[in-house]
């Protein structure tokens, strides 16, 4: 794609997002927040049952055409392909710059990377919660132990659930 179908490319998905809303019954719900600049980003996942397999995603978000363009790119690619768990932990924040248009990102590389970050910390949410419900752990533990997990962030310069939270001035913790 060249660079003007690139910038055409966001803009329409900034206009006219795809799978924008809430999730009923989503499995987790992730807040991520830029607070360089103020994007906020919150995905909802819901996964297959007996499976590792996301079968649905949504955002819903405010912030500059590259964040909530690219979470809209991300949930439309997710929703088509339903990758596993481990798909979307392993996916590399590289390839969603490039998906973007590295010449259009620029050096808003944060911009471009928040909804990733954010549905990648969403996956290890649900892994933590299955593992740790599978070891016996009660709901208080996995909750501490899942806060712990949010609260060590993941891509520098982003933050998750209740960071994200404060950010937005709605205080408290992520599902």
């Amino acid at each position: 794609m060249d660079r003007q179908t690139q910038i055409e490319f966001l803009v329409d998905h900034y206009k006219r997002p795809r799978h924008k809303g809430t999730l009923e019954g989503a499995d987790v719900t992730m807040p991520g927040g830029n607070p360089g600049c103020g994007d906020l980003v919150t995905m909802y996942v819901k996964v297959a049952p007996d499976s590792d397999r996301i079968e649905q995603v949504r955002f819903e978000g405010e912030g500059c055409t590259i964040s909530q363009a690219a979470a809209s790119i991300l949930a439309d690619r997710i929703n088509k392909t339903k990758p596993t768990l481990d798909d979307v932990v392993d996916f590399p924040y590289e390839q969603m710059i490039d998906m973007l248009g590295r010449e259009v990102v620029g050096f808003r590389e944060r911009c471009a990377t928040l909804a990733l970050g954010t549905l990648k910390m969403a996956a290890k949410s649900i892994q933590t919660y299955r593992s740790l419900r599978a070891a016996g752990r009660t709901d208080e533990e996995i909750r501490q132990l899942q806060q712990a997990l949010v609260n060590s962030g993941g891509r520098s310069g982003l933050v998750f659930g209740a960071g994200a939270r404060a950010q937005q001035g709605l205080g408290g913790a992520e599902s």
